[in-house]
């Protein structure tokens, strides 16, 4: 019996674990195909458009061709020459003039793109030009954004409670820590002595059974034995109904005898796990500083890991960078030259932006409690005061 119940345990314990993560996978999976199916909507609209040269583009190259002509062997007249003329006529320049659209719009361009939608961040060097395109990119955003929004809050959730729960540790082992030096020698070896003491007193008795409580209580002792013996029946049936209601019970909770109400629990525990969603960022309670903290390190573990790929960024500008697009700001100022690489840093994004949104949760309800204190300092001071007129 008990080699066939070790095995069923183990099934079960992997099947609670399966539904208890069944909830977050199911958000990030969603998340990924959805981005999958963007990919390859957009790189196929856009990366297979035409471009017909249009007649600005021909006075474009027109207009270039004349000013070249009256370019010099003088530099400071040349300088000139391009900041009047040259400078304006580029300003005029459309970036579809010069590059190919299968260029941009490869799967993985595609890819990038739609993050940079359903996150928000929006850089604007990458942008859909068909009309097509444009009317899926507004209802891409419609649907993905929602769904980002949601991958976060679960995500949220499982960080809160990682952060919650280490704070809450690091609390425990500094007090441990300040009562030990606080606690001398002597005074611990003394208490020790005297919780050894009282742990050696304590004698631990085997569990009477009903007669044997009964026969020690000197009330029913001094009952004749017809009474008595009537109130042992119904103590007696008392006992077998609990057990019965206990063994039916455990036999409900059997996944083996009932399978469709383990179904049932199954589900409903499934049901609890989405509606939780949110609630353990509510309760989450600990210092802005933290979360500044690890903000910085965060951003700053990826300012010094970016610059292997993006040579033309230091330290500073990958800093600045990541801050921006972590915070969804996205100005499109800094231009990566391999995307496909800080594809692969798309898990760097989503995290950072749940820490990020933590951050600005707790910031949030420490405005709000800042708001009611001075709403309250001030309903206080502008309360009158009552006269206490004698009677």
């Amino acid at each position: 019996m008990a080699s066939t119940s070790q095995p069923l345990r183990g099934k079960r314990a992997c099947k609670k674990i399966f539904w208890a993560v069944f909830p977050h996978a199911c958000f990030i999976l969603s998340l990924v195909i959805y981005a999958f199916l963007g990919a390859l909507m957009f790189s196929h609209i856009e990366g297979n458009r035409k471009v017909n040269l249009s007649e600005e583009y021909r006075k474009f190259l027109q207009n270039l061709w004349h000013i070249s002509r009256n370019l010099s062997d003088n530099m400071t007249e040349n300088e000139e020459i391009f900041k009047e003329k040259i400078h304006a006529l580029l300003n005029t320049a459309e970036r579809d003039w010069f590059v190919n659209p299968k260029d941009i719009w490869t799967f993985f361009g595609s890819l990038f793109f739609c993050c940079t939608v359903f996150t928000t961040v929006g850089y604007g060097n990458t942008y859909p030009v068909t009309r097509i395109g444009k009317y899926l990119c507004m209802l891409y955003a419609l649907f993905g954004i929602p769904l980002m929004f949601l991958v976060l809050t679960d995500m949220g959730d499982i960080l809160a409670t990682v952060l919650s729960k280490s704070y809450n540790e690091f609390r425990k082992l500094q007090s441990k820590i300040l009562a030990s030096k606080l606690c001398s020698g002597s005074i611990c070896n003394k208490g020790d002595e005297l919780k050894s003491r009282a742990q050696s007193k304590v004698v631990v008795n085997e569990p009477l059974t009903i007669m044997e409580v009964l026969k020690s209580q000197p009330g029913v002792r001094r009952k004749p034995v017809k009474y008595r013996n009537a109130e042992i029946f119904e103590m007696l049936i008392a006992r077998e109904n609990e057990h019965t209601k206990l063994a039916r019970n455990k036999s409900i909770e059997r996944w083996s005898s009932c399978p469709e109400l383990a179904r049932g629990k199954t589900m409903s525990r499934v049901i609890e796990n989405f509606d939780k969603i949110g609630k353990q960022l509510e309760k989450l309670d600990v210092p802005i500083v933290l979360m500044v903290l690890v903000i910085f390190v965060y951003i700053s573990c990826a300012a010094a890991i970016l610059p292997n790929w993006e040579t033309r960024l230091d330290f500073q500008e990958a800093f600045y960078f990541c801050f921006i697009t972590l915070t969804t700001i996205g100005f499109g100022d800094t231009q990566l030259e391999h995307p496909k690489f800080f594809l692969f840093f798309s898990l760097y994004i989503i995290i950072g932006m749940e820490i990020v949104f933590i951050a600005f949760k707790l910031g949030q309800d420490r405005l709000i409690g800042l708001y009611k204190k001075v709403i309250s300092f001030c309903g206080e001071k502008k309360m009158p005061s009552k006269k206490v007129y004698p009677k």
